[in-house]
């Protein structure tokens, strides 16, 4: 069974597809920060590196985001549809043009910006400015191949062009039709908002996590979605062609579909594997860095078929492990050493293999003469540790578990108490960042509108509690004189 789980808050949306029980893949997305990727800007040009051949475009959002030569049409000032792709550039300081956010601000850098405009459906993806019709690579039937490039190129508008998603292998002509009708009239509805739009503005805003977990799940052997939110059921229920089933349950959902302990170690340095063998992961600023240790795991009498056991069980831990953190850019892993080449082949296809199941395009190198082997993932959204890490106030060096992550455990330690104990007052202390982060987040809302409607939850700041710790107790505790009851917000 393989389920589609959404989690909605008033702060966050969670998705997460679920597998017999194992999470196969996680993303996180904040209310007041949707991202940037996917949205189209009427920008304007402010300044032109030619050494870098690159321009910055204030786009409207706090930093400007930059366009490199590769990711510009020739011209995009006057929308021409038969406009080719090309490295040409030819922008100057004080220029509008329409662009696309491809990757996320990071750090100090703006976001990344293309003039090769896109625009994503179930089935299709729109090209408006080119006239390339292309067929995904996971499509393996050269019958079917061939004959899904026919179709869509002899029903395609002149002067435009489509990519042919995975999903679309298994849709009808009509659906293809359809959507790329559909596709067709929200371009059309893109250019005369860009049309009236003022410079440096958002002219169209990407679809939130709901609508693209949605689209993304016709490309996943999904059998069912999960949501917590009855109007998004209603909502969804009978778009997707299969079961979208409305969670009430007392607990979480993802408590309840029993993921929230995965979720909690998805920013952990240290990855136990199933035979006791472990992976270290450090993040830099320039790569990220895997060694893999055979810890627990003595395996045979043989060392090196121990090793190459190892190695394998790394190599499908790594992938699931890239896919859930979203870790992208630069990859190097220190495999346990092996002396069999033909081990070393084994361990590289298996891990290509399990890369496959991710979304993202990766390209694996291969082992260098170090016995290292190095991967790219394409960077698109921030890293999961972007939401469940903040920056650690006392050494200004390091990272702790956020405020957000915390307010979602204790949240969870709180029903689990409330479940147990059967009790309707509780009296909660916890440190004054989390306290602040629940009463202004919202996290709590869904419980407190429906299990706990009826019960009294009393919070305290407690500053003599480390941030990751909390006390929870149905009596009162003795000399407490300041606390608040929590309610909905």
């Amino acid at each position: 069974m393989k389920q589609l789980i959404l989690d909605y808050t008033p702060y966050c949306t969670r998705a997460a597809i679920v597998e017999n029980g194992k999470l196969e893949d996680f993303s996180v997305e904040r209310a007041h920060f949707r991202g940037v990727v996917g949205n189209i800007y009427k920008g304007k040009v402010e300044n032109v590196i030619c050494g870098m051949q690159a321009a910055f475009v204030n786009i409207g959002e706090e930093r400007n985001g930059f366009l490199y030569t590769g990711d510009s049409l020739a011209d995009s000032r006057g929308l021409e549809n038969d406009m080719p792709s090309g490295k040409s550039f030819n922008v100057s300081p004080g220029d509008v043009i329409m662009c696309q956010a491809v990757k996320e601000p990071y750090g100090q850098k703006g976001a990344r910006l293309t003039t090769d405009v896109t625009i994503p459906g179930y089935f299709l993806v729109l090209l408006p400015l080119s006239t390339f019709v292309g067929v995904s690579r996971k499509i393996e039937d050269g019958k079917r191949r061939d004959y899904l490039e026919q179709f869509v190129s002899s029903i395609c508008p002149e002067g435009m062009g489509f990519i042919i998603r995975t999903a679309a292998n298994k849709a009808s002509d009509e659906d293809l039709a359809s959507e790329m009708e559909t596709l067709k009239e929200r371009w059309e509805q893109i250019r005369k908002d860009y049309a009236n739009a003022k410079e440096s503005t958002l002219v169209f805003e990407e679809a939130s996590l709901f609508e693209r977990a949605m689209r993304e799940t016709m490309h996943e052997d999904v059998d069912e979605v999960v949501v917590n939110d009855r109007e998004i059921q209603q909502k969804l229920d009978g778009r997707i062609g299969k079961p979208v089933l409305f969670y009430e349950g007392e607990r979480n959902i993802m408590k309840h579909y029993g993921v929230t302990s995965q979720i909690n170690h998805l920013c952990d340095r240290k990855v136990i594997m199933q035979n006791g063998a472990y992976l270290v992961i450090d993040k830099t600023e320039a790569l990220t860095v895997i060694d893999v240790n055979t810890g627990r795991f003595v395996g045979t009498s043989h060392l090196e078929d121990t090793v190459f056991k190892t190695n394998l069980a790394a190599a499908e831990c790594i992938a699931l492990q890239l896919r859930l953190r979203n870790i992208s850019g630069i990859v190097i892993i220190d495999f346990i050493d092996m002396t069999s080449d033909e081990h070393r082949q084994r361990v590289l296809e298996t891990l290509k293999e399990a890369l496959k199941r991710d979304r993202m395009k990766t390209s694996t190198v291969g082992f260098t003469s170090l016995g290292l082997v190095e991967l790219t993932r394409k960077k698109t959204r921030l890293p999961l540790d972007e939401f469940m890490l903040q920056p650690c106030k006392d050494c200004a060096g390091g990272f702790v578990i956020s405020d957000a992550q915390l307010a979602f455990m204790l949240r969870d330690d709180l029903e689990d108490f409330i479940i147990e104990h059967k009790c309707d007052t509780v009296y909660v202390g916890a440190h004054k960042d989390v306290f602040d982060m629940i009463f202004e987040s919202g996290i709590m809302n869904r419980q407190l509108e429906n299990a706990w409607k009826n019960k009294q939850i009393y919070f305290f700041v407690d500053n003599s509690l480390a941030r990751e710790k909390w006390s929870i107790s149905q009596e009162k505790p003795d000399g407490l004189k300041s606390y608040v009851r929590v309610l909905a917000k």
